[in-house]
């Protein structure tokens, strides 16, 4: 048995752990709970392969800007890596390198052929031009050109990325390797190769998980009291998704504040209204902020935007009796423990926000096949992976006695690590 206390620190008010100890705290725990040896936890505790560049713009004005970028490639035991590029001011190394983790585990919960990779540019996109922002994504493709590629490592859209960043990017790796490229990347759009779902999977794949714990509390949807925090790509589509469903979105929020009302939000309002970086509490002059909004009284919280949002500082505030995570750690391991403690249900982020690596799976598939799927098709898969993989980890967390979170560690733990000893990596 690995104890934890032999190399994670565990979390206090003042110095809150990194998204990557965050991720390193619960792999130690799982690795223990399987009883494997300290080999495995070193394999995974770390990125096999990290890169960090440093990417000339020129800007509008004539000037050079000079960008730092990361990829990092967390585990190629079972195929290439494969994940999402994020533009974002506050991208750091641990950050990207935990995401690369997280998708590990995505992939191996859900049977994907992968392991876990993802990249990030450190720039507000808010403040780049058209142009600039298209000479950044080339940019940044350059920079990375060797490490990745269709049987390497596949990039994908993430915050702040979408399909038209994709299309630059992977006509410039096109250019590069000097032939047709369409499966280095997915999220492309639908002319360039991109999959039908592709935009909305994320979303989607949150729904189909929120019907299962629905039939397990015994509540319908469209009785439910719903709370969504962000409303960028997922948590716009997901709003919308249960709005039509009948529940009732009493909260919504974007980077500068959130929209309350007890009596319901009209949704499809906000989905004409809303800018290209999910902008919305603009409309409106009584805003709160999205700590208040985390605070108020639901039936489901869904945080949907970025990740340390529930912490040991707030989580005794909440009012939520079921959370699931469509951002990627949104609750802190420490927060998620006092959550059980009471008996809030949560569904972990490697679960619940796999539908967008799920159907670009889907899209590299239909790439090397060069035969393209209907958009029922795509719904049907998408449906059938996401319902068996959160089964799956419901049991294991029964038959381990551990919440859901620290289950799905396991299910994904178990599958890199029976493919590194077939290769010899462990014992």
């Amino acid at each position: 048995m690995i104890s934890v206390k032999q190399e994670v620190r565990t979390s206090h008010a003042n110095t809150p752990l990194s998204p990557l100890e965050e991720f390193q705290q619960i792999l130690r725990e799982s690795v223990s709970k399987l009883n494997y040896t300290q080999s495995a936890y070193e394999l995974l505790k770390e990125p096999v392969r990290f890169l960090s560049v440093q990417i000339p713009v020129r800007m509008d004005n004539g000037d050079i800007k000079i960008f730092t970028g990361y990829r990092s490639q967390h585990n190629d035991v079972i195929g290439p890596t494969k994940g999402g590029i994020r533009f974002h001011p506050e991208v750091t190394p641990d950050e990207v390198k935990a995401l690369s983790g997280w998708m590990s585990l995505k992939c191996g919960i859900n049977d994907l052929p992968y392991g876990g990779g993802k990249g990030g540019v450190v720039c507000n996109p808010r403040e780049l031009s058209f142009e600039e922002l298209e000479r950044l994504s080339r940019g940044y493709v350059r920079a990375i050109s060797q490490v990745v590629g269709p049987t390497k490592d596949i990039p994908a859209p993430d915050m702040y990325t979408n399909s038209q960043v994709m299309a630059w990017m992977m006509d410039e790796y096109s250019r590069i390797r000097e032939f047709d490229s369409p499966g280095f990347i997915t999220g492309k759009p639908i002319v360039l190769g991109g999959s039908y779902g592709r935009e909305t999977a994320t979303a989607k794949g949150v729904l189909y998980t929120l019907q299962l714990v629905s039939e397990l509390k015994n509540i319908p949807v469209d009785q439910m009291k719903i709370i969504i925090q962000g409303f960028g790509n997922v948590g716009s589509y997901l709003a919308n998704f249960l709005y039509e469903q009948g529940a009732k979105i009493i909260g919504v929020s974007d980077v500068l504040g959130a929209i309350y009302d007890e009596r319901g939000i009209d949704i499809p309002y906000l989905m004409g209204k809303r800018d290209s970086f999910g902008t919305i509490s603009n409309l409106y002059r009584n805003t709160i902020t999205n700590k208040e909004l985390l605070e108020k009284e639901c039936d489901v919280l869904i945080p949907a935007a970025i990740g340390g949002q529930i912490t040991i500082e707030n989580v005794n505030r909440l009012h939520a009796d079921i959370i699931i995570e469509a951002a990627n750690g949104p609750v802190t391991r420490e927060a998620s423990k006092i959550l059980q403690k009471k008996g809030t249900l949560i569904v972990p982020d490697v679960v619940a926000n796999a539908g967008g690596v799920i159907v670009s799976y889907f899209e590299w598939c239909q790439n090397n096949q060069g035969y393209y799927w209907d958009e029922e098709l795509v719904d049907q898969r998408l449906k059938e992976k996401i319902q068996g993989s959160f089964k799956n980890v419901y049991e294991t967390s029964k038959r381990y006695r551990v919440d859901m979170k620290a289950a799905a560690y396991i299910v994904g733990v178990k599958k890199i690590a029976e493919a590194a000893r077939f290769r010899g990596w462990i014992d």
